[in-house]
């Protein structure tokens, strides 16, 4: 979770290998807060992280391209909203 003035403004909720929610507050995107998140969330996970998001988030596609995260898979549609999705994985770098 992250604050800023006493107000939450980003919140990253892992499950086991995957990031099952990342949210930040639109007044804040931005302002480096998904970015801190998503750094710990990587040292939390260290052997890598998967997630989904909807194809048509490209705000979101861009940015977890820019932490490393690479499409692994995707569905025409296979989750509540009905609408395609895109599943993201990130791997640290191999030593």
């Amino acid at each position: 979770m992250a604050e800023a003035g006493g107000d939450v403004v980003a919140l990253l909720l892992p499950a086991d290998d995957c990031i099952d929610q990342l949210y930040v507050d639109p007044d804040h995107i931005g302002g480096g807060f998904g970015g801190e998140l998503m750094g710990l969330g990587k040292k939390q996970r260290p052997a890598g992280l998967e997630l989904w998001t909807f194809e048509a988030n490209v705000r979101a596609r861009r940015f977890y391209e820019r932490h490393g995260f690479v499409v692994t898979g995707a569905t025409p549609g296979d989750n509540e909203e009905g609408a395609p999705d895109v599943r993201y994985e990130w791997r640290p770098p191999a030593r």
